[in-house]
């Protein structure tokens, strides 16, 4: 029983401090997370401690059986929870006539065809309306470069 709980918050301050900047930036797929939230004791700092304290929190509140671990089914329901509330979200932002469904319009944010437009000219690096596969190639490994934080390949 002392392993499974000593477990249980070896795996939850590792998933608080690694995922520390996730949650303040609002988590990987969640809600933003405002700073008085982080910090728990109102002293205008978050510590490790409060950050593995809301991590901890969200263990706790995934592991729905309370052994100390997270099963796939566990995840599962968390998942979905975050899905409906995400869902909810963009419904609640982005339905402009209130009928509770999201058309293509509505999906659409003003900029995002310019923004397609110019990324499309950028990976059409020699600038004849297409995109070759040596292009979208060279695309992707540029991308995978900026993911990891190094320089952007060649």
């Amino acid at each position: 029983m002392k392993n499974t709980v000593f477990i249980g918050l070896i795996a939850a301050t590792a998933i608080a401090v690694a995922g520390g900047a996730v949650y303040a930036r609002g988590g990987h797929h969640g809600a933003p997370i405002d700073f008085e939230t982080l910090d728990s004791n109102s002293d205008g700092q978050i510590t490790k401690e409060e950050m593995q304290a809301r991590g901890a929190a969200r263990m706790a509140s995934a592991d729905t059986d309370g052994d100390g671990f997270l099963t796939q089914e566990e995840l599962e329901a968390a998942g979905a929870e975050r899905a409906r509330a995400f869902a909810s979200r963009m419904i609640e932002r982005l339905d402009t006539n209130a009928d509770g469904k999201l058309s293509a319009e509505e999906m659409q944010k003003p900029d995002r065809a310019e923004r397609a437009e110019r990324r499309f000219d950028r990976v059409d690096t020699d600038g004849n309306g297409t995109i070759s596969e040596a292009e979208f190639d060279a695309a992707r490994a540029n991308m995978k470069g900026h993911r990891k934080g190094r320089a952007p390949a060649e």
